[in-house]
């Protein structure tokens, strides 16, 4: 997922002429903005490897400042989703 969202901000850096970082490491720590649709659309991606729907409301409206931020707030909400509809933790 991490890599998911680095390809999606750097599509929308090339877009809007902004420059990143040259690392996937540092493009992740970078104060870039992670738009809500972006990573409602990285859910949706991950939902056949979960094998179920996830609820777009697990994405924070407005969106995030950085891939890590994104990442930290989407991953414990994920893991969650999963307890709920498979009964253990991945």
């Amino acid at each position: 997922m991490r890599d998911e969202l680095i390809e999606a901000v750097k599509v929308e850096a090339s877009i809007r002429g902004v420059a990143l970082p040259p690392t996937p490491a540092e493009v992740a720590k970078a104060a870039v903005q992670v738009d809500s649709l972006v990573a409602v659309s990285i859910l949706c991606a991950v939902e056949p490897i979960v094998g179920f729907e996830l609820p777009q409301n697990l994405v924070r409206a407005g969106g995030y400042g950085s891939v890590d931020g994104a990442l930290e707030h989407l991953l414990p909400r994920l893991e969650k989703e999963w307890t709920k509809k498979k009964g253990a933790k991945p």
